[in-house]
């Protein structure tokens, strides 16, 4: 599985990373450069999170570019136009987009802006947290004519969240390290997406004491942290076993991310809960005499 989603996640690494280092976000979406027409007929994405928000939305069919970590089968045959941190401003000016949606962050901020000063409308939709996605869903709805499309995905994602978090309330919480890497040991910290959406599985996060949301932490405080549960998020295994073989961390339960729907703000959010849900409280699956919440 590691070798299957290990592009998506570096470019969740990188987008993580990156926002975590950044000025705090002004606001939440809003447009550089003209105004897009009032029917968006071409769509470039820098993000898969975005591409896929398109898609869901029902307005796949406007995509003329995304990023080089696209892989939805929607997109294979489209022009790939560079990465979340190095957009080739060429490749998207010679698509003629009437919209780029971008996840902003420090390592694209200049050329994001070179498109914008050329003429071709863009609108910064920051990801740090679960509001972000939603308002980035509803900013993407309303630029393409898809409110409609884009209530009910939100409508959907909270009422995911409001279900398991009333389901929680009657399981023992977990003491949980959510990694995004080993060597060194980055977590979720407060703040974080992952942060946000342990709460909601009814977990209690570990590393709450983390100096930032995406935050290298000390080998020794995760140790001392003893977490019944490790949630492993990395993209590659490097340093895995060394901390794993740790006294307090030896005895927790070690496991995987079954797919991209948790680190990928996205249409789908409600599934990555839901798959975290689940490998948080095996004990609740429906096969072991629990209802499905």
């Amino acid at each position: 599985m590691k070798t299957r989603l290990a592009p998506f996640v570096l470019l969740a690494a990188l987008c993580l990373v990156t926002a975590a280092h950044a000025a705090p976000p002004q606001g939440g979406p809003r447009f550089l450069g003209p105004k897009p027409p009032e029917k968006v007929k071409r769509v470039v994405t820098l993000v898969p999170s975005l591409t896929e928000t398109v898609i869901a939305l029902g307005a796949g069919s406007t995509l003329v570019g995304v990023s080089r970590f696209d892989e939805a089968k929607e997109v294979a045959g489209l022009p790939r136009v560079g990465g979340f941190i190095d957009p080739s401003v060429e490749r998207v000016v010679a698509l003629k987009p009437d919209l780029v949606l971008v996840q902003p962050g420090p390592g694209n901020q200049r050329p994001v802006e070179k498109m914008a000063e050329i003429g071709v409308p863009v609108l910064l939709l920051p990801l740090h947290t679960v509001a972000d996605t939603l308002a980035a869903l509803r900013a993407v709805g309303g630029a393409l004519g898809k409110e409609k499309e884009a209530d009910a995905i939100i409508q959907r994602i909270e009422s995911t969240r409001a279900r398991i978090r009333e389901t929680a309330k009657a399981l023992k919480p977990p003491r949980v390290l959510f990694a995004y890497g080993f060597e060194p040991l980055v977590v979720a910290g407060p703040g974080s997406f992952a942060d946000e959406l342990l709460r909601d599985a009814g977990a209690i996060n570990v590393a709450a004491d983390a100096g930032s949301a995406y935050s290298v932490y000390s080998v020794e405080r995760a140790v001392r942290a003893r977490p019944d549960v490790v949630v492993d998020a990395a993209m590659v295994d490097v340093g895995k076993d060394k901390i794993a073989a740790l006294p307090g961390l030896s005895q927790a339960r070690w496991v995987e991310m079954p797919s991209m729907a948790l680190l990928q703000p996205g249409p789908s959010l409600g599934r990555g809960l839901e798959d975290l849900f689940w490998l948080l409280h095996p004990s609740a699956k429906p096969d072991a005499g629990t209802v499905r919440p």
